[in-house]
């Protein structure tokens, strides 16, 4: 199946519709459910009596229940479309933060937690189609201010959830997360956008695709989203233990990183719809190699902490252009494209960090830093594919 729009000129819609809100608010959703877990996990490791590894194990079952559901995700939006998935998921996601607050013991809290990562998961593929399916019929590109929305929601819930847990304790917070979050899907329930697939592939068997494109495309998700996964998970250890940031300055690593990275998302669509789908991912990716070998090189905390906001600008619409070149493959559904990028760059999230700390052990942070833009260079050699991005915007820069 084509996902290509008709070549036939067709005029873009207007800058704001209301598929375009719904979609952009399934984003918030999942970045505030994931915003709102992370404070929760020092109470969750306590009451469980959770050993640093054993955290870990909990932490890669998550993972696990990502990588298991986000491929089946793909193969039942290419069956029934991503609209029809994106609410199943979400409502499977809904009441995780309930289930994981609640579990009384370590086997309800694999399977918790598992579901979670899960419905996370799902969800992340099914809006992400969505979103390719909204830029189609919008003709213009949104993937990048969509992506923004998910960062704004994990901002929301991660400061909204410290506040919570500190005032009200963790199953208050998790009670009144649970029902804004079902405030924000049942204000979009009703608008999200329906793209069914064509009568003629419903019963076409669904595979993994023998088709390069994909794979080297979720190859760029993957090497762009190991450095971002570096500065997330190690870039306040790495001003503290090398640079002698105090606690408050080691802080301001990640929020440098997040904060050009949530403002660039939101710009990202209009800059991608003047200059095309190509020259921004490489304007992008020197961004981002130049703000890496800053951080690594820099002789105070300060300059990193510049460093980390220069990667900040860059990273932000590396993951949304691939995402969207995904969706857009020739002769292949959205969401099988979709589901093999995603994956692939979601496992160098989830395997990264605890390689990166263990090669940082030995050889120290900075020399992490100094190699991980040996990855944004093969990225910068496959940037030619994210031409495949401009199919939804008429693009052919």
């Amino acid at each position: 199946m084509d996902n290509h729009v008709k070549t036939t000129p067709v005029a873009k819609s207007g800058f704001l519709t209301k598929n375009r809100v719904a979609v952009s608010l399934l984003f918030l959703m999942n970045g505030f459910m994931v915003g709102c877990w992370a404070p929760k996990i020092p109470e969750f490791a306590e009451r469980l009596q959770l050993s640093k590894f054993q955290l870990g194990l909990m932490i890669l079952v998550f993972g696990v229940g990502s990588l298991t559901l986000m491929p089946i995700a793909g193969t039942q939006i290419a069956r029934f479309g991503s609209r029809c998935v994106v609410q199943v998921a979400a409502l499977g996601l809904l009441p995780s933060l309930l289930t994981l607050t609640l579990s009384p013991n370590i086997p309800t809290a694999v399977i918790s937690i598992f579901l979670f990562g899960g419905f996370m998961g799902a969800m992340d593929v099914a809006m992400n189609a969505n979103a390719v399916a909204v830029e189609q019929s919008m003709r213009r590109a949104i993937m990048s201010s969509c992506h923004a929305f998910w960062s704004l929601g994990g901002l929301i819930g991660a400061g909204l959830g410290g506040l919570l847990i500190a005032k009200a304790g963790v199953l208050v917070h998790a009670q009144i997360a649970t029902l804004l979050a079902a405030i924000v899907i049942g204000i979009g329930w009703r608008i999200i956008l329906v793209d069914q697939p064509h009568p003629d592939t419903k019963k076409e068997k669904t595979r993994l695709p023998m088709l390069p494109l994909p794979w080297l495309l979720g190859l760029m998700a993957l090497l762009s989203m190991i450095p971002e996964g570096a500065v997330l998970d190690w870039g306040a250890l790495y001003l503290r233990q090398e640079l002698g940031a105090s606690v408050a300055l080691s802080g301001f690593g990640f929020a440098a990183f997040s904060l050009t990275m949530a403002t660039m998302r939101f710009g990202g669509d209009l800059v991608r719809d003047r200059l095309g789908g190509v020259k921004t991912l490489r304007i992008c990716t020197l961004f981002a190699i130049s703000g890496m070998l800053l951080a690594a090189f820099a002789p105070s905390a300060e300059i990193a902490i510049l460093g980390f906001a220069l990667c900040g600008i860059g990273i932000s619409n590396m993951v949304p252009i691939a995402f969207s070149a995904a969706g857009n493959i020739p002769h292949l559904k959205a969401g099988i494209g979709l589901s093999v990028v995603t994956t692939m760059g979601y496992s160098g999230m989830l395997v990264a960090p605890s390689a990166i700390g263990f090669v940082a052990e030995h050889i120290g942070f900075s020399v992490v830093f100094m190699v991980l833009p040996m990855l944004l260079i093969v990225v910068l050699l496959l940037s030619n594919l994210a031409r495949y991005a401009d199919g939804i915007s008429g693009g052919g820069h």
